[in-house]
């Protein structure tokens, strides 16, 4: 087991070396189930969606395929539905692209 070293943002509070990746098990039309990483639920339009990557058993997902799906709350249960329409998946496509871009502009600010 290593040691993690802290640095000044987990002094303060603001550490996320303890998080742990959220996954979710998703049954597909042909009943395989597919693990994947819960990247991030965001909005977009009038809609909240979630962004899910694919892992295999070697957690890889060579192919970098992302499902992304309208996400939604029933009783406090999440609840993903598919996304029929192409205007509604253009727009939460390019609102992911937009969260995906900032992730990148934080971890190149970070260096």
């Amino acid at each position: 087991m290593s040691e993690h070293k802290h640095d000044l943002d987990c002094e303060n509070g603001n550490c996320s070396c303890h998080e742990e990746e959220v996954t979710v098990t998703l049954t597909l039309d042909n009943d395989e189930e597919l693990e994947c990483v819960v990247l991030t639920i965001f909005e977009a339009g009038d809609n909240e969606y979630i962004a899910l990557l694919p892992i295999s058993e070697d957690d890889d997902n060579d192919e970098g395929d992302v499902y992304i799906y309208r996400y939604t709350e029933t009783d406090g249960e999440p609840v993903l539905d598919n996304i029929e329409d192409d205007e509604e998946y253009d727009i939460a496509a390019d609102a992911f692209d937009e969260w995906l871009d900032s992730q990148e502009f934080e971890e190149m600010a970070e260096e």
